[in-house]
């Protein structure tokens, strides 16, 4: 790449860094007012601690980033992390303690689905905006009952829509399904039956495993024993390198698919082997260095991408989700009004309900109606090769 090229992609990325937040300059009284505190419950240690680990690395970074950017009118972002050890009761009492500190703007809860579903209650008593990085459809709708919860990761509804449109492309007609036994599994269960209901693909079985299962051999070798042509692996990206490394060791032969819940790490490692050509529907900040930067959104994803890799070695596909919260907090923070030493939750909750964001991880939407901001358009198709994913095609 160009010297040239170089500096033009860095400075549409900053421009992009700040976002909407580069307008909500509030004058020099604003360089003594508080700082936006955003609070994240996070799963960094138990079963989910490897995904928990990579949205606290992201967190810290986006953070770094905003407050070094210039776009916060001379306020900071402070945050304040907790560990839910993977359990729900432990992430119900963070919570408890997040809304009751009166200078946390907003929380960010990780991937644990029953820890976000559980918490509803307690966020809409309490009236703390909350951004949930969870995947199961039932942590932001049904909205009525969710007015203060929102969601940013894949909806189980556009993973099957995509999967099942990239099957039926590839002439693959029987399938069989191994799915998390958690809300978002029967989600994508019902979701892939479906659209399997719309074309000419057939689920031949399916089996259910718990998430926090280390062992997944048996279910994968009785999916594969009737020789479907492809396996669809629908369970958190630990379970998913499992299924993998088990379908091999019982010399099956057809393909791989996973959904975007499964995604995890750039470089597949041990796994290289077991997961080459296999496919996987994901965003496209996973595999930004296959893409050109022909637009400010792709040049911020590249940046984003090449920054996470450069400090921590390596790139995982959910830290976009992360980040993007991050943004959608300080910008709703800042769009909120009101006295600058006070936080505005309720200000804050209706600027979350309409935002519109070209996100790290792709177009993000709120509306009144729906709490799930991810587009369906986010979502492309990658495949494992030589021992990382690549854009497919």
């Amino acid at each position: 790449m160009s010297p040239i090229r170089s500096t033009t992609i860095a400075a549409l990325a900053s421009v992009v860094l700040a976002g909407t937040l580069t307008g909500c300059s509030f004058g020099a009284e604003e360089a003594a007012a508080s700082p936006i505190v955003i609070a994240a419950d996070l799963e960094l240690s138990g079963a989910a601690a490897p995904v928990g680990k990579a949205y606290q690395r992201a967190l810290e970074l986006k953070v770094e980033q905003l407050n070094s950017s210039g776009a916060l009118g001379g306020r900071r972002i402070e945050l304040k992390v907790k560990d839910n050890r993977s359990d729900a009761s432990e992430s119900l009492r963070n919570i408890g303690d997040f809304s009751s500190d009166g200078q946390v703007s907003a929380i960010i809860m990780g991937g644990c689905n029953e820890c976000a579903i559980g918490a509803v209650r307690t966020i809409n008593e309490k009236k703390i905006p909350t951004i949930a990085l969870a995947t199961s459809g039932a942590v932001a709708s049904p909205v009525a009952d969710r007015r203060y919860v929102f969601k940013l990761g894949p909806n189980a509804a556009d993973s099957a829509a995509a999967l099942a449109s990239e099957l039926d492309r590839r002439g693959i007609r029987e399938v069989a399904l191994l799915h998390s036994a958690d809300d978002y599994g029967r989600e994508g269960l019902t979701a892939l039956q479906r659209e399997f209901g719309k074309s000419g693909v057939k689920s031949v079985r399916e089996a259910a495993v718990r998430i926090t299962d280390t062992d997944v051999s048996q279910p994968v070798r009785t999916l594969t024993s009737r020789k479907p042509d492809a396996l669809i692996v629908w369970t958190p990206p630990e379970q998913a390198m499992l299924a993998a490394a088990a379908a091999q060791q019982v010399g099956f032969s057809g393909s791989l698919y996973f959904d975007a819940g499964a995604a995890g790490d750039l470089f597949l490692g041990e796994s290289a082997k077991a997961t080459e050509r296999a496919t996987l529907i994901f965003t496209q900040t996973m595999v930004i260095d296959d893409v050109i930067a022909t637009t400010p959104a792709k040049a911020a994803r590249r940046q984003w991408f090449q920054d996470y890799t450069a400090r921590f070695g390596g790139y995982n596909g959910a830290s976009s989700f992360a980040a993007d919260a991050v943004q959608l907090i300080a910008d709703a923070q800042l769009r909120a009004g009101g006295p600058a030493d006070r936080v505005n939750r309720d200000g804050i909750r209706d600027v979350l309900e309409t935002s519109q964001l070209d996100g790290l991880s792709g177009p993000i939407r709120m509306t009144p109606d729906n709490h799930s901001g991810l587009m369906p358009q986010a979502l492309t198709t990658l495949v494992a090769r030589n021992g990382r994913w690549r854009l497919a095609g």
